[in-house]
Parts: C-alpha cells; sequence; structure tokens
C-alpha cells in the first residue's frame, strides 16, 4: 500500500464499516467527529479521532480544510469520503490531492462529468448509452420547461440537475400542477445542493430501478453485476436486493456493457455505479432501459453486490487508490446466490415517515443478519444527521431463501428507545407482490395503507409491559402474598394515546391472574420461562416509564404515573406543531386568515427534505407563533387556530 493510515471523512454505519475493511488490511484508522458525534461508535473504532467543528453538517463533515488538516495531523496518507457530504464534491478532490494526499475514489474530472444530470446524459448519448427522452438544456425559462413538459408528454419527471437521493424530483401528471411542482421542486433543490437548475424527462410506467456497479482503475473498467432498488417510498430506497428478480442474461450483458462504456468514457477509478429506469410493463427487454444517472461513490446498498460476489469493495476501493490495477478481470466474476438489504430508520412511519429521533435504551440483532450499523445501545439518534440506524443485510442459495431469511432477521430484530419503521420493512417483506418477484417503484404507493397497518397489540402484550412495569417477572419468592391472601396491584399503561387500566392478582411467584379490560389472562411460570396465556412471554425492555414488548416487532406501552393520571388527555387541538426539529422555510398563514381542512399552513426544512403543515380542520387563524427562518424544536407550536364554537 502507499498509504499506512487512512481518514474516513464521514460518520455513522459508513465510517464503521470502512474501518473494519481497513483494520483487517492492517491501516491505521483515523476518525473526524462534530459535537454531536464526540461519542459516537465510529469514535471510539478509529486509532485515532479529531474533533472538527460543530453539530450541523455545514459546521464539520463540510469542511473540506478542517478534513484535511486533521489528515495531515495525524499522518494519514489517503483519505475516504464514504457516501454523502463531501463524496461527489471535485473541488475537495482536488484540494486532497493538492494537499499530497490520496483521495480514495474517482477523479474530480470524473465527478464533474456526472456530477450534473443532464451534461452526463449528453456524455452518455455520445458513448452509445440509452437515455430517457427529456429536457436537459440550460435555459431554465418557466413557460419553457412547460412547453417542454408537453412536448414530452405526461406524466413527466422534473429532477434537479444537481439532485440525488429524491431531493428536488416531482412526479407531474397534467399540465396544472406543473408550475406548482416547478417551484417546490427548485427551492428543495436549491435548499439540497445549492442549485434551483431542473430537467424534465418521460415518466416511464411501471418502472424498475436497477443499477450496476462497477469497478475501475482509471484505464479499463469492470462490472459487478446488478441491483434492484425499485422498492422506494418517495424516491428513497427501502429495500434493495441482488440480482434483479426477472433479470436475463442477455439484458444483463447489455446492461452490464453499457454501465462499462459509461465508466470508461469518463476514465472513472474506484467503485461507482450506474443507475438505469427500466420499463418492467411488458417483462424485461433488452430496449428497454434508460441512463439515469451515475453516483460516483461507494452506494448505500453496495454490501448486496458483496453478498453475491464475494468481493469486499471497500478493500478494492483501497488497493486500487494505493495504485494497484483491478483485482479481478470480467471473466472472473460471477454471482452466487441471492442478497436482500432493509434499511433500518429511525422514523415514525404513522405520521408519514417524519425523521425521529431518541435515545437507543436497546439494540440487538440476531446473528444471521450482517447488520451494518453506526450506532449502540445508549447511543442517541441526533436530529442533525441522517436517522439510519441499520442496514440488515442477508445472503441465501435463492431468492426464496434469501427473502425467508430476512423476514426472520427483521422478526427478531429489537429497537427500544425510539419509532422505527421495523414493522412497514416487515409487512413490505411478507407482502406477496414483493415475494414474487412482482417490483416496481410504485408498489410501495399503490398499497401504503396495508403496508403501514399498526402491528396488533393483544392483551398478552399488554400483560407483559404490565409485568415489566410492576417488576414481576423476577419477583421476590414471597412476593405474593399479604396476610396469606393474594396480592392485587393495578397499572395503568398508554398504547399509542390510549389508557388501559390492568389489575394484577399475583398467587404466588409463579402464578398470576390478570384483567385486562374485563378478559382474564392467566399467567404461569414453566421452569425459567413465563408464559402468558399459554404462550412463552415475549421479551421486554424497560427505559424509565417505557416498557417496550419484543413482539410485533417492537410495541411500546407508556406507564402512567398515578400522581400524573389527570393530565393523561391534556393538549390542545387548536395548535399546530413542528412535527420534528427542523428549519420554518415558509408560513403561508397570518392571523385572521380563514383555512380549510388540508390547506398548507407552513413548510418546514428537515434532514434536507421540505415537510408540509396541513390545517386539520376548517377554521381562523388565530396567531402565528414562529417566523420564517427560525430553528424549532420538536412540539415547537408555530400557528395557532381559533378555538372552535
Amino acid at each position: 500500500m502507499s498509504f499506512d493510515t487512512l481518514l474516513i471523512a464521514n460518520r455513522g454505519e459508513i465510517a464503521c464499516r470502512i474501518m473494519r475493511t481497513a483494520r483487517c488490511m492492517g491501516l491505521r484508522t483515523v476518525a473526524v467527529h462534530s459535537d454531536a458525534d464526540a461519542d459516537a461508535h465510529h469514535v471510539q473504532m478509529a486509532d485515532v479521532a479529531v474533533h472538527i467543528g460543530g453539530s450541523r453538517p455545514a459546521e464539520s463533515y463540510l469542511k473540506g480544510q478542517a478534513i484535511i488538516d486533521a489528515a495531515l495531523a495525524t499522518g494519514a496518507g489517503a483519505i475516504h469520503p464514504g457516501y454523502g457530504f463531501l463524496s461527489e464534491n471535485p473541488d475537495f478532490v482536488e484540494a486532497v490531492e493538492a494537499a499530497g494526499l490520496v483521495f480514495v475514489g474517482p477523479s474530480a474530472s470524473a465527478i464533474r462529468a456526472m456530477g450534473l444530470k443532464d451534461a452526463a446524459k449528453a456524455l452518455m448519448v455520445k458513448a452509445g448509452v440509452p437515455v430517457v427522452p427529456g429536457y436537459h438544456g440550460a435555459d431554465q425559462d418557466d413557460a419553457l420547461l412547460a412547453r417542454e413538459a408537453e412536448k414530452i408528454g405526461y406524466p413527466v419527471l422534473i429532477k434537479a440537475v444537481a439532485g440525488g437521493g429524491g431531493k428536488g424530483m416531482r412526479l407531474v401528471e397534467a399540465p396544472g400542477g406543473f408550475a406548482a411542482a416547478l417551484a417546490s421542486a427548485r427551492s428543495e433543490a436549491q435548499a439540497a445542493f445549492g442549485n434551483p437548475d431542473v430537467l424534465v424527462e418521460k415518466f416511464v410506467n411501471q418502472p424498475r430501478h436497477i443499477e450496476v456497479q462497477v469497478f475501475g482503475d482509471g484505464t479499463r473498467a469492470v462490472h459487478l453485476f446488478e441491483r434492484d432498488c425499485s422498492l422506494q417510498r418517495r424516491h428513497q430506497k427501502v429495500i434493495e436486493e441482488a440480482p434483479a428478480p426477472g433479470m436475463t442474461a442477455a439484458l444483463r450483458e447489455a446492461m452490464g456493457a453499457a454501465a462499462v462504456r459509461a465508466a470508461q468514457a469518463i476514465g472513472y477509478a474506484g467503485a461507482g455505479t450506474v443507475e438505469f429506469i427500466v420499463d418492467g410493463s411488458d417483462g424485461l427487454r433488452e430496449d428497454g432501459f434508460f441512463f439515469m444517472e451515475m453516483n460516483t461513490r461507494l452506494q448505500v446498498e453496495h454490501p448486496v453486490t458483496e453478498a453475491i460476489t464475494g468481493v469486499d469493495l471497500v478493500e478494492w476501493q483501497l488497493r486500487v487508490a494505493s495504485g494497484e490495477p483491478l483485482p479481478l478481470q470480467q471473466q472472473d466474476l460471477s454471482i452466487s446466490g441471492h442478497a436482500f438489504e432493509a434499511r433500518l430508520y429511525a422514523e415514525d412511519v404513522p405520521a408519514g415517515f417524519l425523521p425521529a429521533t431518541g435515545r437507543l435504551s436497546h439494540l440487538a440483532f440476531p446473528p444471521q443478519v450482517r447488520a451494518d450499523s453506526g450506532v449502540r445501545p445508549g447511543d442517541t439518534i441526533s436530529p442533525f444527521y441522517d436517522p439510519m440506524i441499520a442496514k440488515l443485510i442477508v445472503h441465501g442459495p435463492t431468492r426464496a431463501i434469501a427473502l425467508a431469511r430476512l423476514r426472520q432477521g427483521l422478526a427478531h430484530t429489537k429497537v427500544a428507545g425510539t419509532v422505527t419503521n421495523l414493522a412497514f420493512l416487515g409487512a413490505l417483506a411478507g407482502h406477496d407482490g414483493f415475494g414474487r418477484g412482482e417490483v416496481d417503484t410504485g408498489l410501495i404507493g399503490r398499497d401504503i395503507e396495508r403496508l403501514t397497518q399498526p402491528p396488533v397489540r393483544s392483551a398478552r402484550h399488554l400483560v407483559a409491559a404490565g409485568m415489566a412495569g410492576l417488576g414481576l417477572f423476577d419477583p421476590a419468592p414471597d412476593a405474593g402474598f399479604v396476610l396469606w391472601q393474594p396480592l392485587r396491584q393495578r397499572i395503568q399503561l398508554m398504547d399509542r394515546g390510549a389508557p388501559h387500566e390492568l389489575v394484577v392478582e399475583v398467587a404466588g411467584p409463579e402464578a398470576m391472574r390478570w384483567d385486562v379490560g374485563g378478559e382474564t389472562v392467566l399467567v404461569r411460570r414453566n421452569g425459567a420461562d413465563w408464559q402468558i396465556g399459554g404462550q412463552v412471554a415475549p421479551e421486554v425492555a424497560i427505559d424509565g416509564l417505557t416498557v417496550t414488548v419484543f413482539e410485533a416487532y417492537g410495541l411500546a406501552f407508556e406507564i402512567v404515573d398515578p400522581l400524573q393520571r389527570t393530565g393523561v388527555a391534556a393538549g390542545d387541538g387548536n395548535l399546530i406543531e413542528a412535527p420534528m426539529p427542523g428549519l420554518v422555510k415558509m408560513l403561508d398563514a397570518q392571523a385572521g386568515q380563514s383555512v380549510t381542512k388540508g390547506d398548507r399552513l407552513a413548510v418546514l426544512e428537515a434532514m434536507k427534505m421540505e415537510h408540509s403543515l396541513l390545517a386539520a380542520r376548517d377554521g381562523v387563524v388565530a396567531e402565528v407563533l414562529a417566523s420564517a427562518g427560525d430553528q424549532v424544536e420538536a412540539g415547537a407550536a408555530l400557528i395557532r387556530l381559533e378555538a372552535e364554537t
């Protein structure tokens, strides 16, 4: 290797994942961190850690010079950017190289060539790579864009030219919605990328998102086959798999060759991904795939490619960055089995998948899954960064076996301390159409109500939470008797805002009788285990007044302090509150204004996405309690409506 110390210019799971491979290769590792990440997992893993600034990304992980200074001060010879942050910033690449350091990734010129979607598509046309019909011009006049959309034919997709991750992207079904969608896409693009320019493309019906992993050494390139990333919600990937279901040998060869041409057209070095939109309306066809964009970095979903090829992509990155040629030729690469990756996030699914925060009081993964995570039990999900908890990766000899392992892995993952999308992932993994391989980017949207149904809570779950709350899972030998009579205790639990009164009669250290809303549930000890209603009791975790029952992907109950019960139903239904920490981007309401249920009253920007806050009922605005530009916490009152008479 041309360097013995590697600085990872990132955080979270990807920083930890890169460090694992770097250590296996005998490299010394350097972490950088913000104020919020002072005790983070990646900081503890590294041989050396350097503080580079405040909690917001602009104050730390986006400060290129501070990162370069940290590398020079610690003797690092190379910088690995991970994904996100500065990973696709050509100016950063040039600054790294100007400092005499190795950038683990492609050249600045390659990143620039693919950085703007419109220019990249023009380059792909020259390279003989098929592209989606659309307008990719520099003229950004509103009227011109509207005319181009008419020429292309609705539905169309507006996309930020500097975009990625679904930001600055809007689907427009008819001409009447174009102007509003354009304004919204531009605003989001400006906030996320500092560039409001957009392109307009034909929206492919029943589209599938299939991408090809490529790897180059600056002279030649190979592909490591495809990944299907069609399971998306609002353009955000949820579950990825490799290889793509229904893929034919002829189409795989055609897509792989096109991806290699794309990489070689820009002299690509390192790991990259060429993303294609594929028309799945009549099966997968060789003439039905179109270039979308190239991500000039390691992808979040790279582990599924590693699982089916046996290649450690980070090891390849480090070896090629050190000056080695490609470790394998195309003919040496093959597919073995099938793999899935599910992204576990701290998200409030019933509230529309809003990012959530919280301290992870419990976190455990089953041994049969690869869990790439940047957090540990006791860590806090911060409002400053992406709320990912982990990526769960499974592999099997067939798609059916791999999917069964994914379902089992999700069912046995245990998270407490924050709300998550775990139940949603479980529902998606169990979706009949997905199980048959009938995937497209609209699947989640079509079945969103079914996929987001809350898990069923039973009396058995309430009893498990009650036992934990009263300390009855491991009672003292004489805990059930007071003057030779059964001990009666009460506990009140809150379940999603609904109170439940439970009464227990403890007949001794091995038997209880519970009353749950008139339903009787018998509990007995059977050896080392408790049985509730004849079934083995689920595992539980208690943190303060919160009890999590680890069944049905985790059910959280709140223990009501008897002294606080009078306040349980308190709350002001007239307030519009911030559902999460964020920036008040826009206020559409003023005092005295009449509003109708569903009217947009404010726009909150969080996690680089815009969230519209709507009126929950008809009414009149009594008071506006915030201003555009305010940074607010979750629960902050923004607008108050006059009380209903």
